[in-house]
């Protein structure tokens, strides 16, 4: 299976880098094939201007940019999320590249009835990695913002019957070395299985 990682956080000694480090471990022990896309380290540009969004509609993203990530989207079969969880939702960082990559004859078609048709059918599974500060009650409280978009929003541009991982890091501000590796251990056996 083909496996694009998408890792998103600025700090590279940071618990999402240990996590980064797991799933792409993960990956290798199943004898899948990974490419890992590195928004920060690659200064991925998420804002998208005015000029970009007047033509958003109309085709495939032109930006030169942008190429490399389009080819990787189309190149995968599965693709895993790894962030911080940040306001319950996911980093402006990667927020902007979901924004700007899966966008119109890419990720998906306008039909002139308004409705969507999906165009990233090759994706059979989607896994989401992230660290919350909040508890895990809160999360549902607030209604879990991030996990949405990608669980349903995203899976929505997949497979028809593309199956879903979410594996959360809940009170990662109190967290203690005991609890992250616990959740270390808990990403690669889920992983793995999934």
């Amino acid at each position: 299976m083909r496996v694009l990682i998408v890792y998103c956080h600025p700090l590279q000694d940071s618990f999402c880098a240990a996590l980064r480090d797991t799933v792409l471990e993960a990956v290798a022990a199943k004898g899948c094939e990974a490419r890992l896309i590195d928004l920060y380290a690659e200064k991925f540009d998420p804002v998208m201007w005015g000029d970009e969004r007047r033509i958003y509609n109309l085709a495939a993203p032109a930006d030169p940019a942008l190429q490399t990530h389009i080819g990787h989207l189309k190149w995968a079969e599965m693709i895993v999320f790894v962030y911080p969880t940040w306001w319950y939702g996911l980093p402006a960082m990667l927020k902007g590249w979901l924004d700007r990559v899966w966008a119109p004859d890419v990720a998906f078609k306008l039909r002139g009835d308004g409705s969507i048709e999906p165009l990233m059918t090759q994706v059979s599974k989607i896994a989401v990695v992230t660290t919350c500060g909040a508890p895990l009650w809160w999360s549902h409280l607030v209604g879990h913002p991030g996990r949405k978009t990608i669980l349903r929003g995203i899976r929505a541009l997949c497979a028809r019957r593309c199956k879903t991982l979410f594996l959360a890091h809940y009170l990662m501000d109190a967290s203690t070395p005991q609890t992250r590796a616990a959740f270390l251990g808990k990403v690669k056996r889920k992983l793995e299985r999934f």
